[in-house]
C-alpha cells in the first residue's frame, strides 16, 4: 500500500497538524530576581546570621520563660511567706469550720490546719461544738471518761473554760472536748435569753490567752451552727471535691449572710478549701473547676488531696503533721496556714 492512499483520508492527522511546542519568553535582564544568600555563600559555606542585640535577646530571653505553675484550682499557684514569730499572744482570732453536710473534712481540718499553726508559734485553742465528738476522738480522748465538756460550760455558769480545756498532746494546742451531752444543749438553749451568744459569752475569757480559736460545727445549721457563727470572725467552708457537696454551698452562705446582718455584723468567709481532691479523676476537677467559677479567690489556692495518711493518723489519735510529717498531707495542711495567715488580718 502506497503512502498516496493516505493522503485524502481523514485518519490520523500528519506532522503539520500537531500544536507547535511554544517556548515561554525568556526574562528580560531587568527582570531577574537579586541573587540570594545562597548564590552569594557556596553550600560548603554556613549562611550568616544577624546576631540579636542586648535589647532584643532579652525580650527572647523572657517569651520563652516558664509560665507560673497552676495549682490544683487552675490558677497559678503563689509562694506563701513563712508566718512571723509572735513575741506575745492574745486577741484570738475565732474561726469556725462548718458546712452542712457531713464527711467534707471539717474535723480533719480542725484538726491539722490547728496544729499546723501551732508549728508556727500560734497558740491555738480547738473547740469540739459537734455532739459527736469527732474532734476529741480524733486528738485521743474517751468520750465516755471525761467529766466536764462544753456542754457543763454552756449550761453551767459556775463552771469556767479553765475547769474544761484538756491538753491536745501538741505543743501550743489545746482542746474544749464534747460528747454526745451537747446535744441536749440544743433544746435547752432554746428557751436562753440571747440562746445565739451563748458560746460567744463563754469564749470570751480565752480570747486574751490563744491567738486562734477554730470551732469545728456539727454538719447542720441549727442553733449550735448559728451559735459558732456568732462567735466567730471568719468561716472556712472545707468542701468534697463531689458534686453532691457542692450543692449545698448556696445554702450556707445564704445562712452566713443571715447571720451577718442579724447577729454578727464582722463575720466574713475567709474562705473555701477543696479537700479529698483527686486530680486522677475528671469528676474531681469538674467540680473544682465550677467552685472556682462560682467563688472566685474565696477558693484556697490550697487543696487538700485524698490520702490514707489521714485515716491512719485518726486512728492514732492525733495531726498528720505529727504522725507522719514528712507526708503530702501535712505538708498541704503546712502550706494551708500559711495562706490563712496571709488572708487574716496582721497580728
Amino acid at each position: 500500500m502506497s503512502g498516496a492512499a493516505f493522503s485524502g483520508s481523514n485518519v490520523g492527522s500528519s506532522a503539520s497538524e500537531m500544536p507547535p511546542m511554544v517556548r515561554p519568553p525568556q526574562p528580560t535582564p531587568s527582570a531577574q530576581p537579586g541573587p540570594s544568600p545562597r548564590d552569594e555563600h557556596p553550600v560548603t559555606q554556613p549562611i550568616p546570621f544577624e546576631r540579636p542585640t542586648a535589647e532584643r535577646a532579652t525580650a527572647t530571653t523572657l517569651d520563652i520563660q516558664d509560665p507560673a505553675p497552676l495549682g490544683a484550682t487552675g490558677r497559678p499557684m503563689p509562694v506563701f511567706p513563712e508566718p512571723i514569730p509572735l513575741t506575745r499572744h492574745g486577741g484570738a482570732r475565732v474561726v469556725s469550720m462548718c458546712n452542712q453536710k457531713g464527711g467534707v473534712g471539717k474535723t480533719t481540718t480542725t484538726i491539722n490546719l490547728g496544729a499546723s499553726l501551732a508549728e508556727f508559734g500560734r497558740k491555738v485553742l480547738l473547740v469540739d461544738f459537734d455532739p459527736q465528738g469527732s474532734l476529741s476522738v480524733g486528738l485521743g480522748l474517751n468520750p465516755h471518761e471525761m467529766d466536764l465538756t462544753i456542754y457543763n460550760l454552756l449550761m453551767d455558769r459556775e463552771v469556767e473554760i479553765d475547769d474544761v480545756v484538756v491538753p491536745s498532746g501538741i505543743e501550743g494546742m489545746d482542746l474544749l472536748p464534747s460528747n454526745i451531752d451537747l446535744s441536749a444543749a440544743e433544746v435547752q438553749l432554746v428557751h436562753e435569753v440571747a440562746r445565739e451568744q451563748t458560746l460567744q459569752r463563754v469564749l470570751a475569757p480565752a480570747l486574751e490567752k490563744y491567738d486562734v480559736i477554730l470551732i469545728d460545727c456539727q454538719p447542720s445549721l441549727g442553733l449550735l451552727t448559728v451559735n459558732a457563727l456568732t462567735a466567730s470572725d471568719g468561716v472556712i467552708v472545707p468542701l468534697e471535691c463531689e458534686y453532691f457537696a457542692l450543692r449545698g454551698v448556696a445554702l450556707l452562705k445564704t445562712t452566713i449572710d443571715k447571720v451577718r446582718e442579724r447577729l454578727n455584723p464582722k463575720l466574713e468567709i475567709d474562705g473555701v478549701l477543696g479537700t479529698m481532691f483527686d486530680g486522677r479523676t475528671l469528676h474531681s476537677r469538674e467540680v473544682m473547676e465550677r467552685l472556682v467559677s462560682a467563688w472566685g479567690d474565696t477558693v484556697f489556692h490550697t487543696v487538700i488531696r485524698r490520702t490514707v495518711k489521714f485515716s491512719d493518723a485518726t486512728v492514732a489519735g492525733e495531726p498528720i503533721t505529727s504522725y507522719a510529717s514528712s507526708s503530702t498531707g501535712a505538708d498541704h495542711y503546712r502550706q494551708l496556714a500559711k495562706e490563712v495567715l496571709t488572708r487574716w488580718p496582721a497580728e
